[in-house]
C-alpha cells in the first residue's frame, strides 16, 4: 500500500512481505502479511489495566477466512460469515500457543489478536502467516510481548524438504510440520507425518529454524523503521519474601502432600492446606495480603513445591521414576456389536473410551473453506471432555476449542495408518472418562484399538505419549507420561504419536521461552521409548484388525464402470439411482472415476443391486454367449435383450442352420434364446447369432445346408475392422 513501511523476506523460493503504517492506526499494532497473492491482515489491541477479579491472562485470538478473499459468497441463508469453522479454530489455537508463554508472568490485561484472510490464491496457506502477523503486530505495539517469533511449514516431497509448500505439495508430502520459534529456540511444533523417523523430524526442524530467523529479524527491523525504540519488557517478580514464608510455615508438609499418588486425595489435601496457610499468613501480614494476591501466591507455592521435588529431590508426585509409565489397562469390544467397534484405554487415572462408526462415503463431512485443499473429510475423530472426567460439575453445552484441538491431534495421528482407498467413511468418538494428564494421547491409543476391534484393516497400530520437562538451577529433567499437575507445574507438554517405525502426529506446547536442540532430541527419544511400551501392551489386548466387521456394520461391494456411463446409472434427475436404492434397500455412492460402492447389511440385496448396476453399464463382448430374451421380430431377424437395457440383432441368416423363411418360424417375442455375440459396431450396435451357439454345442447342420446362406459366410469372414452399417435397429444396441 502507498505510504506503508514494509520488509520483505525470501522464504522457500517465495517472498514474504510484512507491511504496516496504513490500516487500523488506532490499534496497538497492525500489519498486512503477503505471500504470493495470499494476504492476511492482523491487528492487536489491549486494555490499560486488568479487569477486576481476573486471575489469569485473558488472551483472545480470532482468525477468520473471509469469503470475499476468494471472490465467493458465503453459504447459508444470511450470506454472512457466521461461527468459525474447525480449520479457523485450529488456526486460532496454533497462533495462541506459541505466543502465550511470551507474556510476563502475572500480566492479566486483556489482549486481543484479530486476524483475517483478505485474499487467497489457492496455492499458499495463510495459517502460518497468522502466527507471523500476530507476532509482528505485537512487536510493533507497546504491549509487553517478549517476542518476536517466526513460523513456517515444512513438507517433504519425493525425499526433499520444502519450506512453505503449496497446496499441491502438501497433498504430495509425507510430512506436515508446523514450526514456531524465537531467534534462539524452538517454541512449538505441530503436525502429522507418514511414519517419519525421529532423526528426520529433527532435521526438518533444524531447517525450519534456519528459515524463521530472517522472519524474526525482519519484525525487529520493521519496528525500527517505524522509529520505535527497542522494546523493554519489565517482569514483575513474585513477592519472594511471602513465598519464603509459605515454605517456612508449611513447606515440609506441602512437600509430602505433593507426593500423594491419588488425584482426589491429593486435591483434598491441597484444598485443606490452602485454607490452613491462608489463615496463618493472615496472622502475619493482615491486610497487606489480599485475597487475590493470596490466590496467586498459593498457586506459585504449589508449583514451586512440585518443581523442587523433581529438581532437588528427584521425586515425582506419584513416586515413579522420571522415565516410568503409569500402569496400562485396556479392553476391546466393550459395547454390543451394534456399535461397530469399541475400546477402553487407560494410563493410571487417565481413561478414554473410543467407538467406531462405519458408513458410506455420503456421510463424509463437507469442507466449505476458501483457501483450497480438500473439500470433504471421510475420517473423523471427535473428542469429548465432560466435567465428570475431572470430578466436577462444570458447564455443559457447545464443543470447546480445546476439545476440537485435542480431537484433531488424535485424528491426524491415526489417519496415516488408514488403508488406502478405504470405501467407508469412519467416525471415531473418544469419550474421556477420567482425566489426569494427556487425554489426547489416551484417545489416540483407544482409537487405534477400536479401529482394530471394528475390523478396519489399519496398516499398523498407533500409540501416543506425552513428555514433560522441569528446568531450573542449571538442570533440565524430562519426565515421561506426565500427570495433570505435572503439566500445570512443569515447562512443557511434548506429545508424540506413531507406530513402531515412525511418527504420525505431534504437538508441543511450552511454558518457558523455548527448547534447545538437546532438549528436543531427548524428548523425542523418551517419547519413542514410551510409545514402544504402549504398542507392546496394545498387542496383548488385540494383536491386529479383526477379520470381519460387526454384523451391524454396512457391507460394501465395489465395481468399476466407465465414467462416461455414470449418467446412465444416475438417470435424469437421479431417477435411476433412487429407484435402485429403494428397490434393493441399499445405498449407492459413485465417484468421478467410475468407482461404484454399494452398501447394505443384506448380502442378497447388495448382489441384486450390483447386478442391476452392471446391467445398466455392461457392454456386449464379441465371442461371449448370453441367455437372452426376444424383444422384437422383424422380417430380417430378431432383437434379443442380452443384458438389461442392451439388445442386439440376430439376423435371420443367424437364427438356424439352412434357410429360415420367417423369423417367427424360429422365435416369438418373449422367448428365451441363447445367443453368441459376433460383433459390436463402432456405433454400438450388436450383432448376435443363435446358429453359432448351436455349433458350439456340437450340433451339425443337415446335409446340404452348410453353405446355404452366402451372406452368413460373408459376415463371418469379415475382418474385425470392417463393420457393415445397418438401418433402423438392424445392428441392435442400447435401448
Amino acid at each position: 500500500m502507498k505510504d506503508a513501511k514494509f520488509v520483505e523476506i525470501p522464504l522457500g523460493g517465495k517472498t514474504l512481505r510484512i507491511e504496516t503504517g496504513v490500516l487500523a492506526r488506532q490499534a496497538a499494532g497492525s500489519v498486512m502479511v503477503q505471500i504470493g497473492d495470499t494476504v492476511l491482515f492482523c491487528a492487536v489491541s489491549g486494555s490499560s489495566k486488568p479487569r477486576e477479579g481476573i486471575d489469569f491472562f485473558p488472551l483472545q485470538v480470532e482468525y477468520r477466512e473471509k469469503f470475499y478473499s476468494a471472490g465467493r459468497f458465503p453459504g447459508g441463508y444470511f450470506k454472512r460469515e457466521a461461527r468459525p469453522s474447525e480449520k479457523e479454530i485450529l488456526t486460532m489455537r496454533v497462533t495462541d500457543r506459541p505466543i502465550r508463554p511470551l507474556f510476563p508472568e502475572g500480566y492479566h490485561n486483556d489482549v486481543q489478536i484479530n486476524a483475517m484472510v483478505m485474499s487467497v490464491d489457492g496455492e499458499h496457506e495463510p495459517d502460518m502467516q497468522c502466527i507471523n502477523a500476530a507476532s509482528a503486530a505485537l512487536t510493533l505495539s507497546e504491549i509487553p510481548f517478549m517476542g518476536p517469533i517466526g513460523a513456517v511449514r515444512v513438507g517433504r516431497v519425493e525425499g526433499e524438504f520444502v519450506i512453505e509448500p503449496t497446496q499441491e505439495q502438501i497433498l504430495a508430502s509425507d510430512m506436515n510440520l508446523v514450526y514456531v520459534g524465537t531467534r534462539e529456540k524452538t517454541m512449538m511444533i505441530e503436525g502429522d507425518a507418514d511414519e517419519v523417523p525421529e532423526a528426520e523430524m529433527i532435521a526438518a526442524m533444524r531447517l525450519a529454524h534456519e528459515a524463521i530467523v530472517p522472519i524474526v529479524d525482519a519484525q525487529l527491523e520493521l519496528r525500527r523503521m517505524m522509529d520505535l525504540p527497542d522494546k523493554v519488557v519489565e517482569v514483575v517478580p513474585i513477592d519472594q519474601e511471602k513465598l519464603d514464608k509459605c515454605f517456612e510455615l508449611v513447606g515440609e508438609e506441602m512437600f509430602g502432600i505433593m507426593t500423594i499418588a491419588g488425584k482426589a486425595e491429593r486435591s483434598e489435601q491441597v484444598k485443606a492446606m490452602r485454607e490452613q496457610l491462608g489463615g496463618q499468613l493472615a496472622e502475619v501480614y493482615g491486610e497487606d495480603l489480599t485475597e487475590e494476591e493470596y490466590f496467586h501466591l498459593f498457586d506459585e507455592f504449589e508449583i514451586q513445591v512440585v518443581r523442587k521435588n523433581v529438581l532437588e529431590h528427584g521425586k515425582r508426585i506419584d513416586g515413579r521414576a522420571m522415565d516410568e509409565m503409569r500402569p496400562l489397562t485396556g479392553e476391546v469390544n466393550v459395547l454390543p456389536s451394534r456399535v461397530h467397534g469399541s475400546a477402553v484405554f487407560a494410563r493410571g487415572e487417565t481413561q478414554a473410551m473410543a467407538t467406531i462408526t462405519l458408513s458410506s462415503k455420503k456421510d463424509a463431512q463437507s469442507m466449505d473453506g476458501v483457501t483450497g485443499g480438500p473439500t470433504e473429510k471421510d475420517f473423523l475423530l471427535h473428542y469429548n471432555f465432560p466435567p465428570y472426567s475431572v470430578g466436577e460439575a462444570g458447564r455443559l453445552g457447545m464443543t470447546s476449542r480445546r476439545e476440537i484441538g485435542h480431537g484433531n491431534l488424535a485424528e491426524r495421528s491415526l489417519k496415516p495408518m488408514m488403508p488406502d482407498d478405504y470405501p467407508y467413511a469412519v467416525r471415531i468418538v473418544s469419550e474421556v472418562m477420567s482425566s489426569n494428564g494427556s487425554t489426547s494421547m489416551a484417545s489416540t491409543c483407544a482409537g487405534s484399538m477400536a479401529l482394530m476391534d471394528a475390523g478396519v484393516p489399519v496398516k499398523k497400530p498407533i500409540a501416543g505419549i506425552s513428555v514433560g520437562l522441569f528446568t531450573g538451577e542449571g538442570k533440565s529433567i524430562p519426565v515421561l507420561d506426565i500427570l495433570g499437575t505435572e503439566d500445570h507445574c512443569g515447562d512443557m507438554d511434548f506429545k508424540v504419536c506413531g507406530t513402531s517405525e515412525g511418527i504420525t502426529g505431534f504437538q508441543v506446547d511450552m511454558k518457558i521461552h523455548g527448547l534447545d536442540w538437546e532438549q528436543v532430541e531427548t524428548a523425542f527419544s523418551m517419547a519413542y521409548t514410551g510409545r514402544m511400551q504402549i504398542l507392546e501392551f496394545i498387542s496383548t489386548v488385540i494383536s491386529g484388525p479383526r477379520e470381519d466387521l460387526s454384523p451391524f456394520a454396512p457391507r460394501v461391494v465395489q465395481i468399476q464402470i466407465d465414467p462416461e456411463k455414470i449418467g446412465a446409472v444416475i438417470g435424469p434427475g437421479g431417477k435411476i439411482i433412487r429407484g435402485l436404492t429403494e428397490e434393493h434397500q441399499v445405498q449407492i455412492d459413485i465417484e468421478e472415476d467410475g468407482t461404484v460402492s454399494i452398501y447394505s447389511n443384506n448380502a442378497e440385496n447388495m448382489a441384486a443391486a450390483k447386478a442391476a448396476v452392471e446391467g445398466i453399464t455392461a457392454e456386449a463382448e464379441p465371442g461371449r454367449t448370453y441367455d437372452g430374451v426376444v424383444t422384437g421380430t422383424k422380417d430380417f431377424g430378431a432383437f434379443v435383450e442380452i443384458i438389461p437395457g442392451l439388445e442386439g440383432l440376430v439376423h435371420i441368416s443367424e437364427l438356424d442352420f439352412g434357410r429360415v423363411n420367417a423369423t417367427e418360424d424360429v422365435c416369438k417375442i418373449g422367448d428365451k434364446m441363447k445367443v453368441k455375440c459376433l460383433d459390436v459396431g463402432d456405433n454400438g450396435r450388436v450383432s448376435l447369432s443363435r446358429r453359432a451357439v448351436l455349433e458350439d454345442e456340437g450340433q451339425t447342420p443337415p446335409p446340404g445346408t452348410e453353405q446355404s446362406d452366402g451372406d452368413r459366410g460373408e459376415r463371418r469372414a469379415r475382418p474385425q475392422g470392417e463393420r457393415r452399417g445397418s438401418g433402423d435397429r438392424r445392428g441392435g444396441g442400447r435401448r
